[in-house]
């Protein structure tokens, strides 16, 4: 498996964005659902990765490697802060390890850009638990709302604290 930088709006990066929001609107009330589309993973202050398997394709014009097993995202709050954003594996590659990947590759960048906390807000019904003991598993506690969000009974919110 290989991370990289990459641009979402490449057309299979386009259909895992699109499977992603249809599962966040099937599982969650329209309001409660936080993820980006497109326009949300190319805007100012956002750093967008793929992994990719290496073994199904040679590298294509662009330098990126096969088959898209998963993506995600991370918004600089300007503050040495910032959050997770759409972070998902393919379907295909579900149970693979690559969502543990991307986080530890996520967590990495934030250490290197020297960040002292990585938010994120997640789902809080059954289909979320994966997600949830994911981010547990790395040291992400449950807290309150942060920056614009507000309480709401379909998200859970964490935290990790970097060490500074």
């Amino acid at each position: 498996m290989r991370i990289d930088l990459d641009d979402p709006r490449r057309d299979d990066i386009g259909d895992l964005v699109a499977e992603h929001l249809a599962d966040m609107y099937a599982w969650s009330p329209a309001c409660s659902v936080h993820a980006f589309d497109l326009d949300g993973l190319s805007a100012p202050g956002m750093t967008f990765w793929t992994a990719r398997d290496e073994r199904d394709a040679p590298a294509d014009a662009e330098g990126h490697v096969g088959r898209l097993l998963g993506m995600a995202a991370l918004k600089d709050f300007g503050d040495r802060s910032g959050e997770i954003k759409s972070m998902r594996a393919a379907r295909a590659a579900r149970g693979t390890g690559v969502g543990r990947a991307l986080l530890d590759h996520i967590l990495a960048e934030a250490r290197a850009r020297g960040w002292h906390t990585v938010w994120l807000e997640t789902g809080s019904q059954e289909q979320f638990i994966p997600a949830r003991t994911l981010y547990a598993s790395r040291g992400f506690v449950e807290c309150g709302p942060f920056t614009d969000y507000v309480e709401d009974p379909a998200s859970t919110f964490m935290r990790l604290e970097l060490a500074r």
